[in-house]
């Protein structure tokens, strides 16, 4: 539990997943918001993952060869603490791959609601736009990543990330945020974009699944919201909704205005 909420005077717990190339420290401004909303947050990190950035800059080998499943796993037993502790499901947000984890989370039958930001697409989704194909070149252009892990350049994050700011305002985010990202998450769900199988698979059928909304930035290169319309409209059951910010990019959980983004996903899940 953190310092200002306790069992007895929480509103309740949200678990915040971070997605590739990011720590738990790229949430810190939506866990202090939600902590003074009354809220217990929890931020789990991946499997190998820290906010330690230069130690990891410096040895990435804990995340060679992680896979979409070892992380869902890890997330999954977070969970099952938080119910365990609080006799609750958690709200569960995630940003880009966290995005994913949190559909994957949902699939299991966990959360009272899901909000997926900037989502890396589920299995069996086939869009691909230029930017995503651009955007995921220093992984997926590059076979012997797979089991390794990729730091992006300035100008390959400035592109991925960060292409609302300038070159140099661009690098100041790059060196406090990014890590080396494990390879693996990104070609599993490339191989499994055409069918849904794989670690990235879901029940699009399934009816019992917590109401779950799509955030999509409209300046985003790694998922336009053209994907995230795609992955919402797989679902075939269940409560799934798209929200679309003008001009944010997929540094939305920190781009100057992140806090209208997080009051409306608290918003949703609180009114869903």
């Amino acid at each position: 539990m953190t310092e200002n909420t306790t069992p007895s005077t929480s509103k309740g717990t949200i678990v915040l997943v971070h997605g590739l190339w990011m720590t738990p420290k790229s949430w810190n401004g939506w866990k202090t918001r939600f902590e003074q909303a009354g809220y217990t947050v929890v931020v789990p990190a991946w499997p190998g993952v820290s906010d330690d950035i230069i130690g990891l800059r410096r040895d990435s080998s804990a995340l060679d060869g992680l896979r979409i499943s070892t992380v869902v796993d890890h997330l999954a037993t977070v969970v099952d603490g938080i119910v365990a502790e609080t006799g609750e499901q958690p709200i569960i947000m995630g940003h880009s791959f966290g995005g994913l984890m949190t559909q994957l989370l949902l699939d299991r039958g966990y959360g009272r609601a899901g909000i997926a930001i900037d989502s890396a697409q589920s299995a069996g989704v086939p869009v691909l736009p230029p930017s995503v194909v651009k955007a995921g070149m220093p992984v997926l252009g590059k076979p012997w990543t797979v089991n390794k892990t990729v730091l992006l350049s300035a100008k390959q994050f400035h592109y991925a990330f960060t292409n609302s700011l300038s070159m140099e305002e661009s690098e100041k985010v790059r060196e406090e945020l990014q890590i080396p990202a494990p390879g693996k998450p990104l070609w599993q769900a490339a191989l499994h974009l055409a069918m849904n199988t794989g670690d990235s698979k879901i029940d699009y059928k399934k009816t019992d699944r917590a109401p779950l909304l799509f955030v999509a930035g409209t300046a985003d290169h790694i998922v336009p919201p053209k994907v995230n319309h795609k992955n919402a409209k797989a679902y075939k059951a269940g409560v799934v909704e798209v929200k679309e910010f003008e001009g944010r990019t997929h540094y939305i959980v920190g781009q100057d205005g992140w806090e209208e983004v997080a009051d409306y996903s608290l918003a949703w899940a609180e009114s869903h």
